[in-house]
């Protein structure tokens, strides 16, 4: 059984590591490009093309957004979906502005996300965490200022009115101290998706880094212990 992963924003592969050796015993990883497409949709379609005929689709954060843009697209090759600290949610005016504040930021100038910014992406216990920090920076540094740029300008659409179309088995992981995603929308998606199971982890919102061990098992108990 193959897993597609998709990263959230200015994420790489390295946000799987911790989970990917209990993700293996399935059969082969394959993760989506962070640094393709123009748009959420575009992502969808990249990450379909280099799939296999059939997978479990994990999507984290903004990736979650792709994950559902997928199941739309090709309802019929995902046989399990994993939404992790995600929503359904359009962005709002205020997200819509730094955005276009980030976009107008010349790439020249990129030096990764701001640390003030992946601080608060944790749990208030874990944001002095320098080696987590530095951990993150450090995707952000890999994938470089033009994938800033262009994942900076992604526009995510709400598709609240759509959850109740997904039909393949899915389950959605919250983080309890998720300070960006809140408990509320993680129960938004659990509500709007029929059978869909919600688990709630004591996490910030990074919780493949945070919580690798709670998530595995979650993980693990969700698609049946190989």
């Amino acid at each position: 059984m193959a897993i597609v992963l998709i990263p959230g924003f200015m994420l790489d592969r390295d946000l799987w590591s911790d989970i990917a050796p209990a993700l293996e015993a399935f059969g082969p990883l394959v993760h989506a490009d962070p640094g393709a497409g123009q748009s959420i949709e575009d992502m969808a379609r990249l990450t379909l093309e280099v799939a296999p005929r059939n997978f479990v689709l994990i999507g984290f954060s903004m990736g979650g957004y792709v994950a559902r843009q997928i199941v739309r697209l090709a309802p019929e090759r995902v046989s399990r979906l994993v939404l992790i600290a995600t929503s359904s949610r359009g962005d709002s005016e205020l997200q819509a502005r730094r955005k276009s504040q980030a976009v107008d930021t010349a790439p020249e100038t990129y030096g990764g996300v701001s640390r003030r910014s992946i601080r608060q992406s944790l749990a208030p216990a874990r944001e002095h965490d320098e080696a987590l920090i530095e951990r993150i920076h450090a995707m952000s540094v890999r994938l470089g200022g033009e994938t800033f740029h262009r994942q900076a300008a992604f526009h995510r659409d709400g598709d609240t009115d759509r959850l109740a179309d997904i039909a393949c088995p899915t389950l959605i992981v919250a983080g309890r101290q998720d300070r960006l995603r809140s408990l509320d929308e993680a129960g938004e998606l659990h509500a709007g998706i029929s059978g869909s199971q919600l688990v709630v982890l004591d996490a910030g919102h990074m919780i493949p880094l945070e919580a690798p061990g709670e998530l595995a098992g979650v993980l693990l108990d969700f698609l049946g212990r190989p």
